[in-house]
Formats: C-alpha cells, sequence, structure tokens
C-alpha cells in the first residue's frame, strides 16, 4: 500500500513540478521512480524528508530567477532538473532505504537522513549563495572568485548550507523519536553536521576536480559541455572530464551519508 500511495503522491508532485518548469519530462520520471521508492520503503518519514527538500529547493530556485539567469553560462543546466539530477539528488537516499528494507539496522536511517540533508544544504547554499553581496572565495585557495565559479562558497551560502542541512536533519530526528533520546540527538546533530560537511565536499570537488571548461569565444569557464548554450564549442581545461556535476552531487550525498551513519553509531553506541 505505501507503493501505491508513494507512487500517486510522487506522480501529482511531479506533474506539479513539471507545470512550474521546475522539472523536465525526464526529471518527472526520475522524480517519479526516486519517490515512490522512498515512500513504499520509508514510509512517511522518508516521503516528507525528500518532499521538503524536492519543494524548498524548488521555490529556491525561482527566486529572483531573473537575476539568477545571468548566471547560467557557468552552470551545466538550468533549474529545471533532469532525470540524472533527480537520481543525483535522491539516488544515496533510495540506496539507504533499499539497504534498511534488506538489512535492518538505524544506520540505514541515519545515512538517509544525511543524504537528504547534504543534497538539501547544497542547493539552500547555491541558489542563495549567488545572490550573497560579498564576493565569493575559491574553497581551496581563497581567492575571490566571479559568481557562480565551481567550488566557490560564500558566509550567505555556508549559512545556508547549514540551515538547510539542520532542517532536514531536526525533522528526521523527529521520526527517530521511538528509539529514544540517544537517536533523536544523533540524527538532529549528526546529521545536521553531516549535511554541512557534504555540502562543503561537494564545493572542495568543484574547485579541484569537477570538470571544468572553457568558452574561447566568450573569455569565460562554464560546466556546459561540449557546447555553450550560446552556441560556441568548449575545450577542456582541469578537472577530471568524465566528473560532471552530477556525478558530484552523488558523491557528495554519499559522503554526508557515511559521515551521518557513523556519527549515528558514535553517539548512540
Amino acid at each position: 500500500m505505501n507503493f501505491v500511495i508513494g507512487f500517486g503522491l510522487a506522480l501529482l508532485i511531479a506533474a506539479a513540478a513539471y507545470r512550474r518548469g521546475s522539472l523536465s519530462v525526464s526529471g518527472a520520471l526520475g522524480a517519479v521512480i526516486i519517490g515512490t521508492i522512498t515512500f513504499g520503503l520509508g514510509g512517511w518519514g522518508g516521503g516528507v524528508l525528500l518532499v521538503l527538500f524536492f519543494v524548498s529547493s524548488s521555490m529556491l530556485s525561482h527566486y529572483r530567477e531573473a537575476y539568477k539567469e545571468q548566471l547560467g553560462d557557468k552552470f551545466s543546466k538550468g533549474h529545471r532538473r533532469d532525470l540524472w539530477q533527480t537520481f543525483a539528488n535522491g539516488g544515496v537516499g533510495a540506496v539507504c532505504l533499499i539497504g534498511q528494507a534488506l538489512a535492518p539496522s538505524p544506520l540505514w536511517w541515519a545515512g538517509y537522513v544525511g543524504a537528504i540533508a547534504t543534497v538539501n544544504a547544497d542547493t539552500w547554499a547555491t541558489e542563495l549563495g549567488v545572490l550573497a553581496r560579498a564576493r565569493p572565495i575559491l574553497l581551496t585557495t581563497g581567492q575571490p572568485v566571479e559568481p557562480g565559479t565551481s567550488g566557490a562558497i560564500t558566509a550567505t551560502g555556508t549559512a545556508a548550507a547549514l540551515a538547510g542541512s539542520a532542517v532536514i536533519a531536526l525533522i528526521g530526528a523527529l521520526f527517530s523519536w521511538p528509539q529514544g533520546w540517544a537517536a533523536v540527538l544523533a540524527i538532529g546533530l549528526g546529521g545536521s553536521l553531516a549535511g554541512l560537511f557534504g555540502s562543503l565536499f561537494d564545493s572542495l570537488m568543484g574547485a579541484t576536480v569537477q570538470a571544468i571548461y572553457y568558452v574561447d569565444a566568450l573569455g569565460k569557464e562554464t560546466e556546459q559541455h561540449p557546447v555553450h548554450r550560446s552556441g560556441h564549442p568548449t575545450r577542456h581545461i582541469r578537472g577530471w572530464a568524465w566528473l560532471n556535476n552530477d556525478l558530484v552531487n552523488f558523491i557528495a550525498s554519499v559522503v554526508g551519508a557515511a559521515l551521518a551513519a557513523l556519527l549515528y553509531g558514535a553517539f548512540v553506541n
């Protein structure tokens, strides 16, 4: 029954998001798949966290959308999420819930919370960080860079990441209440820290190993490849060519999930 309800809710939310312009056709398909698995295996707890991430992130992506459109030259994709973006953001969480179904353990729920907290933190940091008045700095060097540069951070973006992570972790902690106070504190505090760390790890990969390209005709860096949205070709200048932004997000959520599970084990045991 959970799978049936999950499919129905995921279909409704995906359809609304598609009409709103937050999902492409493939993204809507991905949202239905991830949503059905999440609700089917994670129940209301898993479903609430996933919906909270998706709704809040979609709302923030449309906030001051006209200004953000000016920075679209740098990002590999726009605010309209596709199939791979939905898998990158929700895939690790879904795997955690599958693990919970196959080998029940509270560590899986901690990992799920950490994964969703990470992607929520990263999205909030990106959507609000690019609006910061202060110029962003590259995480690895501390040098000022243009807004939207991969691996760049701001105080505003970091605060947004912590807030985004804490929102997910604290609500996730409420669903851990039957396990006792130790579990609630471990999920709330550990999940918040894991999500923030996962988001910063995402920025670290963006500054070091993520594939970055250059548009010679425009004289600017971008994540877009092989052709920039202006129609000009791009050439690879640094990072691993196979490591795009979707994979960076996926790996960061793995890190967040693993750290949340480790912290849970340390707090509770």
